[in-house]
């Protein structure tokens, strides 16, 4: 596997509370950790994405290429309950200098080796260019079915660049389902109108896009997302940590000026991972240089032990 390399073992710490009881475990205790890139049938792959050339790019605040081994630390020490032994991490692709292309290149490649051998792939990011990458690979996987993209996010990402960003990944993967003659599907629950233009909106328009804004949230998110789901075959969810309000969630690139509480987004995480439909998911846009006190890399490791819990 090109642009990869193994997690260090040093990276899965934690208490060790074996002594209590057989079932005293956590996380670091049960995940899977392997030395070679080597998909097996089942279960849940963790892989990181060493990258924020995509943030750069876009004229972002870098650092979002520490987040992976951050989120795997702040994973490490929770509690191993049922679903988490699934989990075996699969290494980390990254970046040689700015070449964001070739990295998403073998982002796609692992993706696409993991969902065809059985396993279900979970994205520690990386800047929102994962998206492209992981997203692609999952379309690649599953060519004759609806595999609908859900974002939860302040922003759009639909961005029209000469290459890619980590604002272009939705607009990248529109138009690769138009030239496979796919229907691009595509939710975004949480948007600002406030962080979008109206080209962008006139973009989500012309896509067919559904649309959660972050205003009608609570009210409307659990409805649509009803709908959403059942125009799915699968289901590739991607949680942009900036969809958070920025008390809660600082270590991003973009702090959300209102955003969307965790207490507000669990209900439509569960219900997405309890379809059954769900494929594949990520956790994006995480910079540690902007973390406070750990707060944002507990709280995001808390929604992957979310996801990997209620995984279906």
């Amino acid at each position: 596997m090109k642009l990869w390399r193994p997690t260090l073992r040093q990276v899965w710490q934690g208490r060790d509370d074996s002594a209590e009881a057989d079932n005293a475990k956590r996380i670091f205790q049960t995940i899977g950790q392997y030395a070679q890139f080597t998909p097996s049938s089942a279960g849940i792959a963790l892989i990181g994405f060493e990258c924020d050339e995509g943030v750069t790019r876009n004229h972002g605040r870098p650092g979002a290429a520490q987040g992976p081994d951050v989120l795997r630390q702040a994973l490490a020490n929770m509690a191993s309950h049922r679903g988490h032994e699934r989990l075996a991490d699969l290494g980390s692709i990254y970046v040689e200098g700015t070449d964001l292309e070739a990295a998403q290149q073998a982002l796609s490649d692992a993706v696409f080796a993991c969902q065809r051998s059985g396993m279900r792939t979970l994205v520690f990011g990386g800047g929102h260019e994962t998206a492209w990458a992981h997203g692609r690979g999952v379309l690649d996987a599953f060519p004759d079915e609806r595999v609908v993209t859900i974002n939860l996010d302040a922003h759009l990402d639909l961005r029209s660049a000469a290459r890619a960003t980590s604002g272009t990944p939705f607009r990248q993967l529109a138009y690769y389902c138009a030239e496979r003659g796919r229907e691009f599907q595509y939710a975004c629950f949480g948007v600002s109108r406030a962080a979008n233009t109206q080209a962008l909106w006139d973009e989500a328009e012309r896509l067919n896009v559904i649309l959660v804004e972050d205003l009608d949230f609570s009210r409307d998110a659990l409805s649509a997302l009803e709908n959403v789901l059942t125009q799915a075959d699968r289901v590739y969810l991607t949680l942009d940590l900036d969809v958070l309000p920025a008390g809660e969630m600082p270590a991003v690139s973009a702090p959300a000026a209102l955003g969307i509480p965790a207490r507000e987004l669990m209900p439509v995480i569960e219900k997405i991972c309890r379809s059954g439909k769900l494929q594949a998911a990520e956790l994006v846009e995480f910079n540690p240089h902007y973390d406070r006190d750990g707060q944002g890399a507990k709280l995001a490791a808390r929604l992957a032990w979310q996801i990997a819990h209620w995984w279906a």
